[in-house]
């Protein structure tokens, strides 16, 4: 009996566990935290109350919180139904590995871009959120495909300097604008669109493609560092290695780890180091 009510006991922990857990996760990069802080800042308003048995307070919160619920709903309902569509998603597949995923698209299309030396950043989400980034671009909102980033930075278009965000399966956002990195340690040459993917891969877990306008060159940028030059292999090779299911378990992990220990400085195959360029 007593074993029957630790195993009840010990489920209920695990799911709520689980939902806040999620919650969060889907939270994260919003607007929405703040929110969600100022909710649990009444939450605990409304039991110091209680406590203290203040019957108007109380009686005040508890209307509160019965308008807050339909205000929260109406207020976030595209996020709400954007989450629900990500649940209900098959997550046994990777998007991104298999065959015509995530990765081939973007391998395709900045292949294309490099030899036309068209310029392009492209921003690809893990564990934490962007959509902060992504409400300070156009909402798209579109399958991936390599011919809608081929139309999003043709020459001359509105969407052509800004960056695109990619969530799962789905281009988030086109013309987002990315924080430009602050490090002392880049050369001076380096272009407006590295720096930018260099800033927001020291704020977040993200991984960041650009292509060179100037010279048509491929790098990548993932925790603040920067690898430069990669052919067709090289770009499918490093996107992989990073969305492999145990890589995208450790993502948020690791990229705490980095941010404290972040150097400026990526290593040859030899060993030796250099500064990002």
């Amino acid at each position: 009996m007593h074993s029957l009510i630790l195993w009840k006991a010990l489920l209920e922990i695990g799911f709520i566990w689980v939902l806040v857990y999620f919650m969060i996760r889907f939270l994260q990069g919003t607007r929405a935290v703040q929110v969600l802080s100022g909710l649990i800042l009444l939450v605990i308003l409304f039991n110091v109350a209680k406590i203290l048995e203040l019957s108007t307070i109380n009686w005040v919160l508890t209307k509160l919180f019965a308008v807050g619920v339909l205000a929260f709903l109406i207020l976030f309902q595209p996020e709400l139904r954007r989450g629900l569509a990500r649940i209900g998603q098959n997550t046994i597949f990777n998007p991104f590995l298999k065959k015509g995923g995530t990765v081939d698209e973007v391998v395709e299309a900045c292949q294309r871009m490099s030899k036309m030396k068209r310029g392009a950043l492209i921003a690809i989400e893990r564990e934490a959120g962007l959509k902060n980034y992504i409400e300070s671009g156009i909402p798209l909102d579109a399958k991936i495909s390599s011919e809608i980033l081929l139309t999003i930075f043709a020459t001359n278009t509105p969407t052509h300097d800004g960056a695109v965000i990619i969530e799962g399966d789905r281009v988030a956002s086109a013309g987002s604008l990315f924080p430009l990195s602050q490090s002392q340690t880049l050369p001076r040459a380096l272009g407006t669109r590295h720096r930018a993917a260099i800033g927001l891969t020291e704020e977040t877990d993200a991984v960041c493609v650009v292509v060179s306008e100037e010279t048509g060159a491929i790098s990548v940028s993932v925790y603040g560092k920067l690898t430069r030059d990669l052919d067709e292999e090289g770009l499918r090779r490093v996107l992989k290695s990073l969305f492999r299911p145990e890589e995208r378990g450790r993502a948020f992990l690791d990229y705490v780890q980095q941010r404290f220990r972040f150097t400026g400085f990526t290593k040859r195959d030899n060993g030796e180091e250099k500064a990002p360029e």
